[in-house]
């Protein structure tokens, strides 16, 4: 293949002669992943699926996606859910105001669209959860709309074929690679060439050591020719990612643990955990912990025994939490700080919604449940 070139017009315009396109699709029939939302045209399977795949791998995605499948078959059956059922389905796929945005847009969808999901990108882009992205995958997958889905996979993979040196990410680097994309989008064939482009860059054209020997397209592609295809996407400079030192506690009762809501808007928003907070500085993790239960609960305890120090990374910082077994002195706890509290047994802690750091200290508890509540 002669080395591709791209247009200068900013004019979006399909064009179902691009050569690249067609060698791209070819490959695509041959060897296009197996993935069980590829098995169906329905826009909320692809809604769903492209929702849960944003930075989470595809291995980890597939099992969820069929759960959630069973449990919420028709965006009827998502938005008659509660809230709880929604984040427990999502539970151990991160990033939770997934979950909770997916769940207010099917809602909308039933009032504002009379339950059918809009097929016009704008109009897909006003539900909320949903980016530029997202409705383009929707719109061309499910819709057969003439729209680039620029997700990260075609970021570098139309980055390395036409060398584009801007930041991948930046305005003019996103603009660029979109004018691109437009004007060798084969006309009706938009959700296969997004696959087809998502495929390429998961399976040979990967981050690092692409296998530039097995690509369908490597004779035109200008960074191989220039041997600095490591090198393209051109990244942004990223900041030092924070690392914060938490406390949780573990405080008992009648043989209960004491679990608080957290509140809707941010971090893991309608998950249930161990009440605590971040550590200040001066303080000893059990003054820290002390002042957090009197700032939330409006309690005092006394802080015991750790049982245990679990770490988690999240997308812009890590934490590492020391959850300690407290008593309560005095005081009857209200949520100051949270959406709601309650005492729970620990064989009904599975059935909370939790976050993966919570999760793992109520497995924890779960395995001491006979030495902590004796039988009597």
């Amino acid at each position: 293949m002669s080395a591709i070139t791209g247009t200068k017009s900013s004019k979006p315009a399909a064009d179902s002669s691009s050569e690249f396109a067609g060698r791209l699709l070819d490959w695509y029939r041959q060897n296009r992943r197996s993935l069980p939302w590829r098995q169906t045209r329905d826009p909320y399977a692809v809604w769903v699926s492209e929702i849960m795949l944003q930075q989470t791998r595809v291995e980890t995605v597939i099992p969820y996606y069929q759960r959630w499948m069973e449990q919420f078959p028709t965006l009827q059956h998502l938005a008659q859910a509660d809230e709880q059922q929604v984040l427990k389905a999502w539970e151990g796929l991160g990033y939770y105001s997934r979950a909770r945005s997916l769940h207010r847009a099917a809602r909308l969808v039933i009032e504002k669209y009379n339950g059918q999901i809009p097929s016009e990108i704008e109009n897909l882009i006003r539900l909320p959860g949903v980016g530029r992205y997202t409705a383009a995958a929707i719109a061309s997958i499910a819709f057969g709309q003439d729209e680039p889905a620029l997700d990260g996979n075609l970021r570098r993979v139309i980055a390395r074929l036409f060398n584009v040196s801007l930041p991948a990410r930046s305005p003019q680097g996103e603009a660029r690679l979109l004018e691109l994309l437009y004007s060798h989008l084969p006309a009706g064939k938009a959700g296969d060439f997004n696959q087809a482009l998502m495929d390429l860059g998961a399976l040979i054209c990967t981050p690092r050591k692409p296998h530039c020997s097995r690509c369908p397209l490597a004779d035109g592609c200008q960074a191989k020719a220039l041997g600095v295809q490591e090198e393209r996407p051109v990244q942004s400079p990223r900041a030092a990612t924070p690392h914060y030192t938490v406390t949780a506690a573990v405080i008992t009762r009648a043989g209960k643990v004491l679990l608080t809501r957290r509140p809707a808007n941010g971090l893991l928003g309608g998950l249930w955990e161990f009440p605590g907070g971040k550590q200040e500085e001066g303080e000893t993790l059990p003054e820290c912990l002390q002042r957090e239960i009197r700032e939330e609960l409006g309690v005092e305890i006394e802080v015991g025994e750790v049982l245990g120090i679990y770490r988690h990374a999240y997308t812009h910082f890590k934490v590492k939490l020391h959850a300690f077994f407290c008593t309560l002195l005095q005081g009857e706890p209200q949520p100051h700080q949270a959406d709601d509290l309650t005492w729970a047994a620990l064989s009904e802690l599975p059935h909370f919604a939790m976050g993966k750091i919570d999760r793992q200290i109520a497995a924890d508890l779960l395995k001491m449940e006979r030495s902590l509540f004796p039988p009597e």
